[in-house]
């Protein structure tokens, strides 16, 4: 993109000079003229009473991609002291449900270290292969190698979809992956299914603020990528099925990344991840105050489990951040969610919908959470845990009783 000025019709009048927010033009003799500075931000052109100023934008041809040749499922998995994480199963579970849509292969892909004797248990998930790159540096997450092997898999093998996990790891090289690749990336995506007409993957994401749940496809683009959040899918059963092992050993040494892992330090967790939680018990601004909050607790701690909030709850410091159910916080799916005085904004339904059994508590009879809780209270939240309590510490001081 260019800028020029056409002398025979400049007049020198300086409506341009006065339009320029970087002072990027002077006027000699009676002449315009744009400095090396200017950044062609195209504010003189709508300034020139004359039309003088001219903005020229070369025109970009993008090289047509013949995506017939993308065939194929991915998954990427990342671990952590040589445990695979649990969103790479989970993406195992929807990655057979759109292989076998598409009736191609789904592969999970792995990079590290030490996995030889764990590759048969990890086939059990519905994949048709296993792709592992194995080097001794790959035991740890280097970015920069990460997204060279990558890239060049995926060049070589040209799958057509890739899912990857929405964690700090996966953010971190996706979109690096992505950009090298010139394909689409959709992030934190809630919904995937397939468009059989055109093979494209329709990506849904909740969007402004979580108002709007949009719906992205990368029509003349491969591969098609997606970030998922961990806990939005089901992780995959297992099967008698085996999968097919391709290893690939890389000989990568330390002096080939830019970076270096000196030392790992591990924070030692007093709380259970809320992803892994299999009951949560959430409150959020109808329990009114921090001082209240400890209903929401005595009742987690009597159902042995985890404590959960809304947005708004967090922003009030009644509970810390990593305790956040929502858009904005965590995506769970335990097999109990107990919402307490929460609405049901679109934002924390996002993060909780999964849960296989949601019970909400809320006064008001009208609250969108009761649209989709499978059994609703209605009444003063204040006066129902108290009397649930009760009753759970009946049940079980009679079964301790009976020896269940």
């Amino acid at each position: 993109m260019s800028i020029r000025i056409d002398e025979e019709l400049c007049t020198g009048c300086g409506a341009c000079q006065a339009s320029c927010p970087y002072g990027c033009i002077e006027i000699i003799d009676d002449k315009a003229r744009i400095t090396d500075e200017c950044t062609l931000c195209g504010a003189c052109v709508e300034e020139c009473p004359v039309e003088a100023i001219i903005l020229e934008r070369e025109e970009i041809k993008a090289e047509k991609m013949d995506i017939s040749q993308y065939k194929g499922v991915w998954v990427i998995a990342e671990h952590y002291n040589n445990k695979i994480h649990n969103v790479a199963f989970q993406l195992l579970g929807k990655g057979r449900e759109l292989a076998d849509v598409l009736k191609v292969n789904l592969s999970l892909v792995l990079l590290g270290d030490d996995f030889d004797d764990k590759l048969e248990e990890l086939g059990q998930y519905g994949e048709d292969e296993i792709i592992y790159v194995k080097s001794k540096i790959l035991k740890d997450y280097y970015s920069d190698l990460y997204v060279k092997t990558l890239t060049e898999l995926i060049q070589e093998n040209k799958p057509e979809i890739i899912l990857i996990g929405a964690t700090p790891t996966g953010r971190d090289f996706a979109p690096r992956v992505a950009k090298r690749l010139n394909a689409g990336l959709t992030a934190d995506c809630t919904g995937l299914t397939i468009d059989l007409e055109t093979r494209n993957l329709l990506q849904t994401r909740p969007t402004f603020g979580g108002n709007i749940m949009a719906t992205i496809r990368t029509p003349s683009s491969r591969p098609q990528m997606s970030t998922v959040r961990p806990g939005i899918f089901k992780i995959a059963p297992k099967t008698n099925k085996k999968a097919k092992i391709r290893k690939i050993n890389y000989d990568y040494k330390q002096k080939d990344s830019v970076t270096k892992i000196v030392k790992v330090i591990s924070r030692e967790k007093i709380k259970i991840n809320l992803e892994e939680a299999e009951i949560i018990v959430s409150g959020g601004r109808g329990v009114k105050s921090k001082e209240n909050w400890h209903i929401i607790e005595e009742l987690a701690e009597i159902l042995n489990a985890e404590v959960g909030g809304s947005r708004v709850t967090v922003e009030l410091n009644w509970v810390d951040h990593d305790r956040q159910v929502g858009q904005t916080g965590k995506t769970v799916s335990p097999k109990l969610y107990i919402a307490c005085g929460i609405s049901g904004a679109i934002q924390h339904i996002v993060g909780m919908q999964g849960a296989d059994i949601i019970i909400a508590i809320n006064k008001d009879e009208n609250a969108p959470i009761f649209k989709v809780a499978h059994y609703g209270i209605v009444g003063d939240l204040n006066k129902v845990i108290p009397a649930l309590i009760e009753e759970i510490k009946k049940t079980k001081k009679d079964l301790k009783k009976n020896n269940l």
